[in-house]
């Protein structure tokens, strides 16, 4: 796994993600061929023109989960609807099971942080700090 910090002009950011989100009515659309293969190459593609690295990815029968690094200017609806977005009406277009759905992705996703530090590093990084000169 990549833990590399972002830099812009600005700023200095280490933002890692994992997400999950499923298909609507839980339907298991990643048993159909193909479908795993062509999701993960439009999510490559799509994170790639939006500056989102992917440090993993993997499809379940029902549900992906994904864990990303971002930049502190992308907020995580954003980047969920980019992602749900570019690969909902690909999908349904290239795969004749999946073109009856009126919509592929559930609205919902979980999400949680997740930095390559512990809390108890940062807070010892704080306390420390008027102590270090």
């Amino acid at each position: 796994m990549k833990n590399e910090y972002k830099r812009t002009k600005t700023t200095v950011s280490l933002i890692n993600y994992h997400l999950v989100f499923c298909p609507r009515y839980r339907r298991k659309i990643f048993d159909i061929p193909g479908v795993e293969k062509r999701f993960k190459e439009l999510t490559a593609a799509e994170c790639q023109k939006n500056d989102i690295d992917i440090l993993a990815m993997e499809c379940h029968r029902d549900h992906v989960h994904m864990f990303i690094s971002v930049y502190p200017q992308q907020s995580i609806p954003d980047v969920v609807k980019q992602i749900k977005g570019a690969t909902s009406h690909k999908l349904r277009e290239e795969f004749s099971q999946l073109g009856k759905m009126p919509s592929l992705w559930t609205r919902s996703y979980f999400v949680s942080t997740a930095g390559s530090v512990s809390s108890e590093t940062i807070e010892w990084y704080i306390s420390t700090q008027k102590t270090r000169y």
